[in-house]
């Protein structure tokens, strides 16, 4: 199976560079592509030290947005799956290998990375904002979901070819799961820890906010 690597990154700097030097431990490097989304510190000089794909949004146009430029580009290169990862340093690239290897077990069309057993040292608005989320993309899809707002995911090109993606901010991730859920899609878990991040740029009210109203759309 061939998977790229898509990475989605704002004022990232200080970060992605150990990510990518990581991840290229574990697949080739020509296979990242590295989505700057409008970034204003130096994100764009951490990418042009390594050999990844580089693409890049003049404006920050949000986290859905640059998925969708990274998800068009890797389909157009012929990639069987994505790999998407946060580029603030939570994820370990060091999953990749077993989530790779379940999805060619034929089971699964999307497997999620779960942090249930990290919820408990989450702040509490950030623990409010991914349960409501969860419950409501659970019911909104059809599908038992862990952790509908973990950016660590492996999604086959089936998927990304079947479904239109129209959100661009946090809430894209949720509307894919409940598309994908609904069009009949197989959805699994592997459970991952997360380490220390640099800063996120969530607003879980206002975020959280955004996506009730892209879920009540869907109704």
């Amino acid at each position: 199976m061939k998977v790229a690597v898509i990475i989605p990154a704002y004022n990232a700097g200080g970060s992605l560079g150990n990510l990518l030097a990581e991840a290229a431990g574990y697949v080739n490097i020509r296979d990242i592509t590295v989505v700057n989304d409008g970034s204003e510190d130096a994100t764009s000089a951490v990418i042009g030290k390594f050999q990844v794909r580089s693409l890049a949004h003049i404006a920050n146009c949000g986290k859905g947005r640059a998925l969708r430029t990274g998800f068009t580009h890797a389909l157009s290169l012929g990639y069987d799956a994505v790999i998407t990862l946060d580029a603030d340093g939570q994820h370990d690239p060091g999953y990749i290998p077993s989530m790779v290897d379940i999805m060619d077990t034929g089971h699964w069309d999307i497997i999620v990375g779960s942090r249930r057993n990290d919820f408990r040292r989450m702040s509490f608005a950030r623990y409010l904002s991914n349960n409501i989320t969860t419950v409501v993309v659970s019911l909104l899809s059809g599908r038992k979901i862990e952790d509908s707002q973990c950016g660590y995911r492996l999604i086959r090109r089936e998927v990304l070819e079947s479904i239109v993606l129209e959100a661009d901010g946090y809430q894209m991730e949720s509307e894919l799961l409940i598309k994908a859920g609904r069009r009949g899609f197989r959805i699994g878990h592997v459970p991952i820890d997360v380490k220390a991040s640099g800063t996120s740029h969530i607003r879980h009210l206002i975020d959280t906010w955004k996506f009730m109203v892209m879920a009540i759309k869907l109704l």
